[in-house]
């Protein structure tokens, strides 16, 4: 078990999951936690990063800080999306190396396996095929994350570990259309369309695409318990092992927010990968199990949507 006086630096912080992941190490006991917002600490400027870890020499770092977004912002974006998701993890990633860090846990995604991967996805899964376009830059830069983290580890000895998360939502997530994440638009288009008793909702794709949802709150767990413990592997899928189609996932949020129109679909625009459901066996057997369910999740989703809004 880490010892809770060492220091541990946290990228990301003031996000979705970065939020959620202080909290738990604070409440956890952890005494030395190191932040640092944009503002201080421009994570794609490989100088100003190694100055800070020469500064504060954390002991063990967890990277969450990423550019995130939804398929639209994905596809307006992808050099973005490539840039700078490459460009943080290499400086955070070496500096971390070069100034003796112990542990090291990278937040991927699971849309660095393939599009047409077998389903449930194993972790030997990846590189097996191409990934997704639509959000084909986000991948490739995670992907590389995986593979920078291996060369080190076989080069240098360096101690790693890559979690890989299902879908992750939460408090905290962005309720904006143009870069929130599935669900939490799914709660705003429909929490919306019941306070300005809209007849329709106009939904992306077909819905027949489906997808696997972790509450940040499980996924924080899940940091904090892979950090202290050693395992056989570079890197482990995380999530609850079962997902569900998007018509559904709207069904449920819509009649949650009290929703009584119509949802048309327009298939004109893109599903995205049809299914990403990841094999959980090695999670399991390491003896981590998410507790929330997906209702208790959107639940609270929908309570904190309205709570923003006020």
């Amino acid at each position: 078990m880490v010892d809770r006086s060492e220091k541990v630096f946290i990228t990301g912080h003031n996000g979705m999951l970065g939020s959620k992941t202080l909290q738990v190490f604070r409440d956890r006991g952890f005494t030395s936690i190191i932040t640092a917002d944009r503002g201080h600490l421009d994570l794609k400027n490989q100088l100003a990063v190694d100055d800070f870890f020469s500064n504060h020499q954390p002991s063990y770092v967890i990277h969450i800080a990423a550019k995130v977004g939804g398929i639209n912002a994905n596809i307006n974006a992808p050099a973005s999306f490539l840039y700078d998701n490459l460009i943080m993890q290499a400086n955070v990633i070496n500096a971390a190396y070069k100034n003796g860090v112990k542990k090291f846990i990278f937040i991927a995604s699971s849309c660095i396996y393939p599009k047409f991967s077998p389903q449930p996805m194993l972790e030997e899964y990846l590189l097996d095929g191409k990934p997704e376009p639509t959000n084909e830059s986000y991948a490739i830069a995670k992907i590389a994350g995986v593979k920078m983290l291996e060369a080190y580890k076989k080069q240098y000895g360096f101690n790693s570990l890559t979690l890989v998360p299902s879908n992750l939502y939460g408090p905290n997530d962005s309720f904006d259309l143009e870069h929130a994440h599935v669900l939490s638009s799914l709660v705003k288009r429909f929490a919306d369309a019941k306070k300005q008793n809209l007849d329709t909702v106009t939904l992306w794709g077909t819905g027949i695409a489906k997808r696997e949802f972790l509450h940040t709150d499980d996924f924080a767990m899940a940091i904090l318990h892979f950090l202290d413990r050693d395992i056989p592997h570079d890197y482990i899928n995380v999530g609850p092992g079962k997902d569900i189609s998007i018509f559904d996932l709207a069904s449920m949020i819509a009649k949650k927010t009290g929703y009584k129109g119509r949802i048309f679909w327009d298939d004109s625009k893109p599903d995205g990968m049809l299914r990403k459901c990841m094999d959980v066996s090695k999670m399991l057997n390491e003896h981590f199990v998410p507790l929330k369910t997906l209702e208790q999740g959107v639940e609270e989703m929908i309570i904190n949507y309205n709570n923003w809004q006020k």
